[in-house]
């Protein structure tokens, strides 16, 4: 197999290789120079130079061919405009390198920066390192004392990773990018740091919408927030970090709180807002339980996201914010998209980068080295630092990594259980005394989200767990008492049959309208969902 050629291109340069006479064998000519090396066999000179230095040019690519006869010159003409000015610059070493024949099968090639102007150089570095030319940065040095001998050249191969000392840091930036991600807790399940790596790399190398799915408690708000936090560190975003749960956003505020009003915009409106994505511009902004958004917020949210523009309410004057999103949610967006609930270009623009986070009870060797963290968190909210005994501290984790332990309510169930029992112990100490108790109460509280739910349904208890959920999040449902499960349960089978809120109220007040003057048995209907937060129209979105 023959050897590569060796192709050296570079800029004359009108100072550093000017000479004359016999002198000029004296002076340290950096062009020159790159040809007197024995370990260096150069075939072929691209010598690029403005057209007002062609006399150089001859005398340059005289003395190179003097030096290493078997060195073939090509001269190139390029019209700079202005030497110091980067766009001219730029744009005729780029002209250059698109009309340039590489052939990278047959020639290796190396970029010579030592000589032409400051600008020309950092010209010449960005488009190698961006692959305009195919090759390798060569930088010339002087010898200590000119016309002693060529100096030295040393190759910069912008592979980062062939040098050891550049692989480590980036190692180390990793590690502490992942470590800001986790919140310092040193996890152990693969399937979790493998995503918080992909994580790491898409936050720190990408501005678009960040989508984290998994189920309520999962982790998803504390991610985004850390999501933030290390992008600030790198300093790629410095406004706020604004949260918001849009489960909370209801009628006709929703609009306002997310997009802002003017004076006057509806009764109520007695001043400006400026509105949750106004409050993040420059920074990051999660909306949590994003697939709760309604239609009109969904619309306006994709234009804000698309083009970064925006009408608030009331107004006609577009508001601008430039803000990074991260969205969260523990629906199935695809399945919305199929029944209408949710924009299938919404989603098809947040979820360029998906992230599923796993739920507890499959992160169980996680959650050993989260009660540290727990702990800690206690400490700086309470001022007060607990620890448990070794013997209590086993009994928790053996119970906590069992089967029995379902963890239905994810991390926010172990923050519970850590809060309870640090609060209830005595000197500081958790005591056997103090998990068994809590062991108990876990127990007692998902065998009550297990059981309850369907009990006297005339739907499953899947199928009720699953619309009450969908009402209400899991958290909410397990706030509720086993009776009210169980009725509102039925109720929001029946709505989700009916065709209007009236024809609902008909079915389930059958009975006790015969007995009012004036039933009006949507209104009932609609003060009943209002108690526990419910509204129709999500419910029945595109249905009056």
């Amino acid at each position: 197999m023959s050897q590569k050629r060796k192709v050296l291109i570079g800029l004359l340069g009108p100072q550093l290789d000017a000479g004359k006479g016999v002198e000029r064998w004296e002076r340290w000519r950096p062009t020159v120079s790159m040809f007197q090396h024995d370990d260096l066999a150069i075939d072929r000179l691209e010598l690029l130079h403005e057209p007002r230095f062609t006399a150089l040019r001859d005398v340059v690519a005289a003395d190179v061919v003097a030096v290493s006869p078997g060195t073939e010159v090509r001269a190139h003409t390029l019209e700079l405009g202005d030497a110091w000015d980067f766009c001219d610059v730029y744009a005729a070493l780029h002209d250059f390198a698109r009309a340039y024949p590489w052939d990278t099968d047959a020639e290796d090639y190396l970029v010579h920066i030592t000589t032409g102007t400051h600008v020309a150089q950092i010209c010449l570095f960005l488009l190698t390192e961006a692959g305009y030319f195919p090759g390798l940065l060569v930088q010339a040095s002087p010898p200590p004392r000119w016309g002693t001998a060529p100096g030295e050249y040393h190759v910069v191969d912008l592979d980062l990773s062939k040098y050891d000392r550049l692989a480590s840091r980036f190692e180390r930036e990793l590690v502490e990018s992942t470590s800001i991600l986790k919140g310092g807790i040193a996890t152990r399940n693969e399937r979790f740091n493998r995503l918080i790596d992909r994580v790491e790399r898409v936050a720190v190398g990408s501005r678009a919408p960040i989508l984290l799915t998994g189920p309520t408690g999962a982790g998803k708000s504390q991610l985004a927030k850390r999501v933030y936090e290390l992008k600030r560190a790198r300093r790629q975003l410095a406004g706020p970090f604004v949260e918001v749960n849009c489960a909370t956003l209801r009628g006709d505020g929703a609009m306002s709180a997310l997009f802002g009003h003017t004076k006057g915009a509806f009764t109520g409106a007695t001043g400006e807002r400026a509105g949750l994505l106004r409050a993040a511009d420059g920074g990051l902004l999660f909306l949590d339980e994003v697939g709760e958004l309604g239609a009109d917020e969904q619309a306006m949210l994709l234009r804000a996201i698309e083009e970064k523009r925006f009408l608030p309410v009331g107004s006609d004057k577009e508001s601008r914010s430039d803000f990074q999103l991260v969205a969260g949610t523990n629906r199935d967006l695809a399945a919305d998209v199929a029944c209408g609930r949710f924009r299938e270009d919404l989603l098809a623009r947040i979820n360029l980068w998906t992230f599923e986070l796993p739920p507890l009870r499959e992160r169980r060797e996680d959650i050993e080295p989260n009660l540290a963290y727990e702990l800690e968190q206690f400490a700086a909210r309470d001022g007060r630092n607990v620890a448990f005994n070794k013997e209590a501290r086993e009994r928790f984790v053996r119970f906590a990594t069992s089967p029995e332990a379902t963890w239905a309510g994810n991390f926010r169930d172990l923050n519970a259980a850590v809060t309870r029992m640090a609060t209830l112990s005595a000197g500081g100490r958790i005591t056997v005394d103090g998990v068994d108790d809590e062991i108990d109460r876990l127990k007692r509280q998902w065998e009550g989200l297990r059981g309850g739910a369907g009990v006297g349904s005339s739907t499953g208890g899947g199928d009720c767990d699953d619309l009450l959920a969908d009402a209400l999040g899991a958290e909410a449902v397990a706030a509720l008492d086993r009776f009210d499960r169980v009725q509102l349960a039925e109720v929001l089978k029946v709505c989700r049959e009916a065709r209007s809120l009236s024809e609902a109220g008909r079915a389930l007040f059958a009975a006790s309208r015969t007995t009012k003057a004036k039933a009006n048995d949507a209104d009932r209907l609609r003060k009943y969902l209002a108690r526990f937060g419910v509204d129709w129209r999500r419910l029945r979105p595109g249905v009056a």
